[in-house]
């Protein structure tokens, strides 16, 4: 097959990258393209949003598939363009890329859906906005209604700041169409990661978590860019909060377009925001993440180019995803001043050092061949990624190849991970054990609501009746393993908690489940009627029994943890707002 992508960055190095691999491909073209990318694809002359030379050169080539990268011209309408001249095209509609190209648009979808969003209001009038913020809390947040190359949200502390960004974006037009509105949103709180799956309109297949890096300097400071780096997998979206993430949100995103008479076909990215079990949209992409792209399609095992076929055919609940356990990391190389005025032309070194690197690909962004040398052309100019084992040894790996690069007054952030490190280094502090996979649906929300808290949690099913040693050796043996809470679920007889509090000295709740024709109220008797000696802190029966028990380890935990305490109080205070 003949495949045309459309694009110029480092996500679509990385598609080539991954087409290249495919062998059902065999010839590949890029408009317009780098440097990186022309040793891979026929570079043609033609930019990204020039959609009638793009459409003419399809034709011409005879071109059996188009996969358009960027967001311009996926706004301006390419996909609908080209398939009215009979070309398959990877990508979403016009009307689909509304939900990138307008958030205004984005948050109405979400809103009227029930996904879960930031609460804003959208402004055309900079004394209208200027009101609004003198009587709104602060921090608050501030966006640019359109497409701004990632550099159009503003956070800002002060009301000062606040108005500085509305005459920024409504009077100045720094971001020119994109700020002819802007949304003022309340500042969320939490840890960003990323979330982008396939979608034909009807089946949704997720590709691995992953998190960006969208502050130009170290530790989160500095002003918004179009991402600094980015890793996968991304440690904070556990099993439990993947399941929540499509179930609460991108099944109702596809499937709420579609009752707006938009299928949309081709990538759902959802930037979201993540405050223990409470996850929210901050934004939503019609397309790959740039730096997402890089670590994700390093882990990518399955063939991209049928997946992507599957995605217009709408065939795409055949397909699964086939991922690399190793973890993968980007850093991306910028130019100095970056995303500010920054310099063009300046030559790059140590490319060749990682030519034939096993672990590294160097994807290339803003750069250009100048006199058989390459040099910088942007702002973002490559995007160094790594695999490893482990997310620690893909930084490291990623590093230490980064720094055999080099070109004048080159920028990057050195710390791009590291939230991955302290969340997997963080010890495990309560133990959840149900007797049967039959509790799992109950007892994950303890987990769940723990996560809430910050604090790392197990979850082992054995039962005090068909495992009895196996729950003995485990009660036994974890205050050594440093646990200091234990939390037991089941049902019927319900004895696991109460042989599991006769052989630890550590704090043992118990959490009854509705499991036999007595709607758990035996489980409930059971638990809660423990011989003198061998006390067990019982909750009530099935899913609010697992939420309270995890409230109540936490409150235990928190007499000798500072972060968890005020936590708490926050948890708190907010029941008193609800």
């Amino acid at each position: 097959m003949k495949i045309l992508i459309i694009g110029s960055g480092g996500r679509e190095h990385a598609i080539i990258w991954k087409l290249s691999q495919s062998p059902k491909v065999t010839k590949l073209f890029c408009a317009p393209g780098n440097a990186g990318i022309s040793d891979m694809a026929d570079c043609i002359p033609i930019k990204a949003d020039d959609i009638k030379k793009i459409k003419e050169f399809a034709l011409k080539e005879k071109i059996d598939f188009v996969v358009i990268g960027p967001e311009d011209p996926l706004a301006k309408g390419i996909v609908d363009e080209l398939e009215k001249a009979g070309l398959k095209v990877f990508g979403a509609s016009k009307k689909a890329a509304q939900l990138e190209a307008s958030k205004s648009f984005a948050k109405k979808i979400m809103n009227k859906y029930g996904i879960p969003t930031a609460k804003a209001k959208t402004f055309t009038s900079f004394e209208s906005a200027k009101k609004y913020v003198a009587n709104h809390t602060l921090p608050i947040v501030i966006k640019a209604d359109g497409l701004a190359a990632g550099k159009g949200v503003l956070i800002c502390k002060t009301k000062k700041e606040a108005e500085s960004a509305l005459k920024k974006i409504l009077i100045d037009k720094v971001f020119k169409s994109a700020g002819t509105k802007v949304l003022i949103e309340e500042c969320l709180q939490g840890e960003e990661a990323s979330f982008i799956a396939f979608t034909d309109g009807k089946t949704v297949l997720p590709l691995p978590s992953s998190q960006d890096h969208k502050r130009v300097f170290d530790d989160d400071k500095g002003p918004n860019t179009g991402g600094m780096g980015a890793y996968s997998p991304a440690p904070i979206l556990t099993d439990s909060l993947t399941e929540k993430v499509m179930q609460e949100i991108m099944i109702p995103t596809v499937q709420g377009m579609a009752k707006e008479g938009i299928i949309f076909k081709g990538i759902l990215y959802a930037g979201l925001m993540i405050d223990g079990d409470d996850i929210k949209v901050l934004e939503f992409n019609v397309r790959f993440g740039d730096p997402e792209a890089q670590p994700l399609f390093m882990r990518l095992k399955s063939d991209l180019l049928p997946i992507m076929m599957a995605t217009i055919d709408g065939t795409l609940h055949k397909h699964k995803i086939e991922i690399d356990k190793k973890a993968s990391v980007c850093v991306v190389m910028a130019s100095n001043g970056y995303p500010d005025k920054y310099k063009k032309g300046t030559p790059i070194y140590g490319l060749e050092k990682l030519k034939n690197s096993k672990k590294t690909v160097v994807f290339h962004a803003g750069t250009e061949k100048k006199n058989k040398k390459i040099v910088t052309n942007g702002g973002r100019v490559l995007g160094v990624t790594s695999l490893g084992n482990t997310i620690e040894e893909a930084i490291k790996n990623v590093y230490n190849d980064v720094a055999k690069i080099d070109w004048d007054k080159v920028q990057y952030r050195k710390d791009i991970g590291k939230k991955a490190i302290s969340k997997l280094k963080k010890k495990i502090e309560v133990s959840i054990i149900m007797g049967s996979k039959s509790d799992m649906k109950i007892m994950q929300k303890t987990a769940d609501k723990l996560e809430n808290f910050n604090i790392k949690s197990e979850i082992i099913i054995a039962s005090a009746h068909r495992n009895p040693k196996k729950v003995i050796d485990f009660a036994k043996n974890a205050s050594k393993r440093g646990i200091k809470v234990i939390i037991a679920g089941a049902g019927y007889a319900a004895h696991l908690a109460g042989v599991i509090a006769a052989h630890t000295t550590l704090p043992v709740i118990g959490v009854p489940i509705d499991s036999s024709s007595l709607n758990g109220l035996d489980s409930l008797l059971a638990m809660v009627q423990m011989p003198s000696s061998v006390p067990v802190a019982t909750v009530t029966i099935g899913s609010a029994g697992a939420s309270n028990s995890a409230i109540l380890a936490a409150q235990i935990i928190a007499l000798s943890d500072e972060e968890v305490s005020k936590k708490l109080t926050q948890f708190k205070k907010g029941l008193e707002l609800s």
